[in-house]
């Protein structure tokens, strides 16, 4: 009989172990690449490549629009589209509490292998540790990431005066929704995070021209982002206030909980900064991809303010966006 909770024999590398990988993970996740269940995958790419790695520590598990394994896929398939990569195989390490529903591993699972599905990208190894009651929160996951670089050369250092900045779509939603969530007032579908794939998104903006950097904006938000792009240099980030796509529930509940949704975490938008000759064609291209319908120029590339990034509010006025300092809203991803 298969149990309701894990417990520390299925870290341990024998028989639970074995019947975790046999009956759930194979099952759900299974590959050519995977299947052999070797130290590692052996695979045949070629031409540059990207890398990345990203843990994910989120609370809650499963929060409005996702849940940790959706989340994980999504944090590591984005930063390889950001850096011009078509994302081709993830790994996956995680590590779980004893006492953790097996029904609520499986729902993650699920929906990891859902959402890796809907990339194009496979899992090709991992692994599975198991600690003690009370020592970790749940489940923790790690997903590192290789992809095939199509599109080359992006970078802040190409960044330039006049350069347009656009946003995918609405600004904050995902902080918003777990801060929400977590506290316990939201209800309903008000609000949902904007986790999602980012991969069709920056393909339809490079597959124009003109892109200079992406990124996607999470921990921080867009205004850190920004702060990144600029610090150090002789240019200036100037966003307009009314050009920001907003959802009003997203500001009514930024007012409500005393937070900047600039400086909210976002897992499914991207940010560019774009050559002003190629922007409009950029937005036209995000706006006719699914999720990019919101897709708005934000700002633009200044020498205003050096090594600032700054918001001209609706009265004319700047104020100054720092780099976000602390902890806005901790174990958001």
């Amino acid at each position: 009989m298969e149990p309701e909770y894990i417990t520390l024999d299925h870290g341990s590398g024998g028989g639970r172990t074995a019947q975790l990988i046999e009956e759930l993970l194979l099952p759900t996740l299974g590959n050519p690449h995977l299947a052999p269940l070797g130290d590692g995958a052996l695979l045949e790419l070629s031409g540059p490549l990207a890398f990345s790695t990203d843990s994910f520590v989120i609370d809650p598990i499963f929060f409005p629009g996702g849940d940790i394994g959706k989340l994980a896929v999504c944090g590591t398939v984005n930063d390889l589209a950001m850096c011009g990569a078509v994302p081709r195989y993830l790994s996956l390490g995680m590590i779980l509490e004893e006492g953790f529903p097996v029904a609520d591993l499986k729902a993650i699972i699920t929906s990891l292998a859902h959402t890796a599905a809907s990339c194009g990208v496979q899992v090709v190894t991992g692994d599975t540790k198991v600690v003690e009651r009370g020592h970790g929160h749940g489940i923790y996951l790690n997903t590192s990431g290789i992809g095939e670089v199509k599109w080359p050369g992006l970078s802040p250092n190409a960044i330039q005066p006049g350069d347009q900045i656009i946003v995918s779509g609405t600004v904050g939603d995902h902080g918003t929704a777990v801060m929400l969530s977590r506290s316990g007032m939201l209800q309903g579908d008000e609000l949902t995070s904007d986790c999602m794939p980012l991969h069709q998104l920056a393909a339809a903006a490079l597959s124009v021209g003109g892109v200079r950097v992406l990124r996607d904006p999470t921990r921080g938000g867009v205004a850190t982002v920004l702060n990144e792009f600029v610090e150090g240099t002789p240019l200036c980030a100037q966003l307009q206030e009314d050009a920001l796509p907003l959802r009003p529930q997203v500001e009514a509940a930024c007012s409500l909980l005393g937070l900047d949704p600039l400086y909210c975490a976002n897992e499914g938008k991207l940010l560019a900064v774009v050559d002003p000759q190629t922007a409009s064609a950029v937005l036209e291209a995000l706006r006719k991809t699914p999720g990019g319908e919101n897709a708005a120029v934000i700002g633009a590339i200044t020498t205003q303010f050096p090594g600032r990034a700054v918001l001209k509010t609706a009265f004319g006025a700047h104020r100054v966006l720092s780099k976000l300092s602390g902890a806005q809203l901790p174990r958001i991803c």
